[in-house]
Parts: C-alpha cells; structure tokens; sequence
C-alpha cells in the first residue's frame, strides 16, 4: 500500500492505493474487497478475476450457473476468508464491456458506494468500475468517485483503497497535487 492517503484527505475520505497483485492485496486487512465483472467476458478479468483464481473458480462457476451474470445493477457478496484476506467480496455488474462509458461508471460507483454504506463498512478496498480494462482513465475515475462522496455524506467513509497499477497511481498523486495547486489560485 502507498501513500497518496494524504493527497487525496477530502471531507473525511482518506485514500490509500494498493497494486493489483495477489500478494499486495492478501497484504491488507479490511472488511470488504468490491470490485465489478462484465455480463460478456469470460473468465472475469481485473480483481474479479484473480479472486476467481484464488477461490478456485467459484466466481466462474456462479457465472456459469447463472446466479450472478454480471448484469448492470446486479450485485453478489461471497464469503474472501480464508483463501483471501477479506471477509466479504462483493461482486458488481457493470453489464456488457462494450456499452461502458462514465454514466455507467456513474451508476455502478453508485451502487458500490451505496451497498457498502449498508454494510456500514468503514474500510473498503474497491477497484473502481472499468479500471480494470483502462476504460475509464484513472484520474477520471478518483474525480468522479469524490466528486460524488463530497456531495451526499451518507456515502462518506473513512479509508478507501483503490486497486490502481503504480503509473495510475502516479497519474491520481500527480493530477491531485495539480488539483490543490489550482483551488488554491482561485481561492
């Protein structure tokens, strides 16, 4: 996990980032571990995808069975522990990969933002909708994710880490540090 926690310390969101990589993720500790899959790929890719690996399959085998397709709007949560450090994955449709844009980025980050706050989990470690293929840019997606959690505090929470590779990581610190420098000319 790395540092950007403070550059990104906005109304009472805090972020932290961690590589999307098995043994950086069994690193961490947190309740929930929420990331999306898509109703046309097979097998999931992304996180959804290495915790398909991790847990032998099963995510694979519920998409098989029907029981969760990756529709927009479809949510499942199946148990991490103990194959994963995390008690509860919770696996969101963002419907066909091809049909994704930022309002579906929008509606699936609502949804996150909104079942996670019902779990009253405080901590969550999320791979925002689409990063997982780059079809939302990085900057973009941390944009949008606070934009939408400084304007209704129900969806505030304390740590979020984001699943982002270490040059998307640069790019949020980066564009972050531009952000402040240019509230700051204007204030």
């Amino acid at each position: 996990m790395t540092g950007a926690a403070g550059a990104a310390n906005k109304g009472g969101v805090e972020l932290h980032f961690v590589s999307p990589h098995l043994d950086e993720l069994d690193a961490l500790e947190s309740e929930v571990l929420a990331c999306a899959a898509w109703e046309d790929r097979r097998p999931p890719d992304g996180v959804a995808g290495l915790c398909d690996w991790r847990l032998a399959g099963r995510i694979s085998a519920l998409m098989r069975q029907g029981a969760f397709v990756g529709r927009l709007g479809e949510v499942t949560m199946i148990p991490g522990r103990p194959r994963l450090s995390f008690d509860k994955i919770l696996l969101f449709g963002a419907g066909p990969r091809e049909r994704f844009d930022e309002k579906r980025f929008l509606e699936v980050m609502h949804h996150m933002l909104d079942v996670i706050a019902g779990l009253r989990c405080r901590l969550a470690v999320v791979q925002l909708p689409g990063r997982q293929s780059d079809l939302v840019k990085a900057e973009r997606a941390t944009d949008m994710l606070l934009e939408v959690v400084m304007r209704d505090s129900r969806r505030r929470h304390d740590v979020w880490t984001l699943i982002e590779d270490a040059e998307a990581r640069r790019r949020i610190e980066l564009h972050m540090i531009e952000e402040r420098r240019r509230i700051r000319r204007t204030e």
